[in-house]
């Protein structure tokens, strides 16, 4: 099931219900997967057992995965979907590459996600629905649980289905809503099998059901009944424990990337003191941001979902024009039809965040798979020389402060922000521990108050001499009546010009303010100071570059890693940094877009590791590639 560290027996004793309690065998490490029908009620299940599992101090990594359709159809590989969770005793930087037990609650969920367990895995597969008809669907010729094709792993069959609905006959359910609560049953069996805590699921239960009573009771009654089942039967003779980590003190709580983000933008509004107006369009997987910030009204935010990305955009970059902090946010095929607006902040140098959940493309794609593919769309997808500041999160509590940094950039230098997350740490969860509001930086600006040339006019593109950042004035302020719009501006007046040695300035200028920027330096992770390739990420492969490096490391096999936050500008001892090192590596879930900037900036030639699966890269398939790269170096 995972590797044990220690076990320590109980037996002669009573559990609390009274049965003779179970061996318990301490383990470091567990990951699993929950998969079914998308009607299952999986991402509930890995949510609520995720939730379970930070109270008790585990660091946790989870990677949701679901189809795009509403309700794909029933009982077939499309319509799977699963929810894998990895939790531990010490710092983990990925949902885990492969599961240690595989919960199916059909033959497509065990068909779709077999290959994935290694051999002697744990497999609870629900036996009721291993009817013929279901097991036709998936292309089975005979049933699994009976010809011998799960022998390599540990199989326990549980009638999900037949024994909730059992423990659910004398609650005023219908059969239909009985069945449903298998999750629960579940749920209420794994949370035994790992001695999981289980108030929080309780009191959520009664919050997410509080105007049916009825279905209250029954999913908690679903839920014991796992439980109890666990502690009853033999099939189980063993309970699992996975000590707390060793954490810094302080106040965690559980949170996906995508909430993180979105708090991040109301942190953000705070420290500046400055209103926050989202507008957005509904889009997977960017609209839980939406979500998020419409519940903070009391703190100065203003949501707005318009009719179209579009419009979008153009309420968020209004507000900004009116002194607010504008955010607008969306997923790739959104920032294609955004990108003539942002064209246009750029040209009236305002304060702007576009932020991009990537998700796998072109056109829709795979709207709920992950990709990195949008970097030169954030770089370069403009008509003209339109140069934005971009930023990347790397993990789910990262998001929170790449969010605070996009709107740093924005509000200080007057430019459009693109923050580029992905689907993997926008749905993926890890613990948090909450920042002091005093620790977060100071992002107050001024508003320009009167005229600001020599001879009392106001020049609204006189640019300060430190950020080359124009003066922000809120339209109505008396004197302060100024040109606006898409055409070129000349230089100071911003009145309207078409002098080409003006526009050939104003182009270069703008490129200039972004190269202004003041970003970190990169910082290099070389513990042992002698190693010879770099492998260096952004984004989301943080995760999976930093395990994979992480094991080299316990190998003996020396790897440098560098991470970049900022990729325009970038930092500025970026060149000095890769030629330290003979090999410079650069995974990417793109066709190696980061890799063909790096080539043409620095003149590097870069090894590229690509992969475009709508998947995470996994820790050993990067290790196993930077160990061939050592070896040849």
């Amino acid at each position: 099931m995972a590797e044990h560290r220690e076990g320590s027996g109980q037996t002669g004793q009573l559990s609390e219900h009274g049965h003779p309690a179970k061996e318990i065998h301490q383990l470091d490490r567990v990951v699993i997967r929950f998969a079914g029908d998308s009607g299952d009620g999986m991402q509930l299940t890995g949510d609520r057992f995720t939730s379970e599992t930070a109270q008790l101090g585990n660091d946790i990594s989870t990677l949701p995965n679901f189809p795009a359709e509403i309700r794909a159809p029933a009982g077939t590989l499309p319509g799977v979907s699963s929810f894998q969770v990895a939790f531990a005793d010490y710092d983990i930087l990925t949902p885990g590459d492969a599961p240690n037990v595989l919960v199916a609650m059909n033959p497509a969920a065990l068909k779709a996600n077999i290959a994935d367990l290694p051999k002697g895995g744990t497999i609870i597969v629900n036996t009721d629905e291993f009817t013929k008809r279901n097991l036709a669907k998936v292309g089975y010729d005979s049933n699994p649980l009976e010809d011998d094709s799960l022998a390599g792993w540990d199989v326990h069959r549980v009638g999900l289905t037949s024994m909730t609905v059992g423990a659910l006959a004398e609650h005023p359910v219908s059969k239909k809503d009985a069945e449903r609560a298998k999750n629960m049953f579940a749920l209420g069996l794994l949370s035994w099998l790992y001695s999981r805590p289980h108030e929080s699921t309780m009191a959520f239960l009664e919050r997410k059901f509080a105007a049916r009573p009825e279905l209250v009771a029954a999913n908690k009654a679903a839920f014991n009944a796992g439980w109890n089942f666990g502690e009853t039967t033999e099939g189980f003779a063993v309970r699992y424990e996975v000590p707390p980590a060793q954490m810094a003190p302080g106040n965690y709580r559980n949170i996906t990337g995508n909430a993180a983000l979105a708090l991040g933008l109301v942190a953000a509004g705070v420290k500046a003191k400055l209103p926050v107006l989202l507008g957005a369009y509904p889009i997977t997987p960017a609209s839980d941001i939406l979500h998020e910030l419409s519940k903070h009204k009391k703190l100065g935010v203003t949501t707005v979902q318009a009719e179209d990305e579009i419009a979008a955009i153009g309420v968020a970059l209004g507000a900004a024009y009116g002194g607010a902090l504008g955010i607008t946010t969306t997923s790739g095929p959104g920032v294609a039809l955004k990108s003539e607006t942002i064209s246009l902040a750029v040209a009236l140098e305002l304060p702007l965040v576009i932020v991009d959940v990537q998700r796998a493309g072109p056109s829709t794609g795979l709207p709920t798979k992950t990709e990195q593919a949008d970097l030169n769309m954030a770089l370069y997808g403009r008509h003209g020389e339109a140069p934005v500041a971009v930023v990347a999160a790397q993990s789910p509590v990262d998001c929170f402060h790449a969010a605070i940094e996009a709107c740093r950039i924005a509000l200080k230098y007057r430019t459009p922000v693109i923050l580029l997350s992905d689907g993997y740490v926008a749905n993926g969860s890890e613990p948090w521990l909450l920042p002091e509001i005093s620790e977060l930086p100071d992002l107050q600006v001024e508003y320009a108050t009167g005229p600001n040339g020599e001879d009392g006019k106001f020049y609204p593109y006189l640019r300060d001499p430190e950020t080359m950042a124009r003066p922000w004035a809120v339209p109505g302020t008396p004197g302060l009546e100024h040109r606006i719009g898409g055409l070129e501006k000349a230089d100071k007046t911003g009145d309207i010009s078409y002098d080409p040695a003006n526009h050939d300035f104003m182009v270069r200028t703008r490129a200039a303010r972004i190269e202004a920027i003041d970003v970190p330096d990169v910082e290099v992770e070389d513990p042992s100071g002698e190693a010879k390739v770099l492998v260096l990420g952004w984004g989301s492969t943080y995760g999976p570059i930093g395990a994979a490096a992480r094991a080299l490391r316990q190998r003996g096999v020396n790897v440098a890693q560098a991470h970049l936050r900022h990729l325009n500008p970038l930092p500025k001892n970026l060149g000095e940094v890769l030629a330290s090192y003979d090999k410079v590596v650069i995974p990417e879930m793109n066709l190696g877009q980061l890799a063909h900037v790096i080539r043409a900036r620095f003149l590097i030639d870069v090894v590229a590791y690509n992969q475009v699966r709508g998947l995470p890269f996994t820790s050993t398939q990067l290790e196993t590639m930077l160990e061939e790269v050592i070896k040849n170096v």
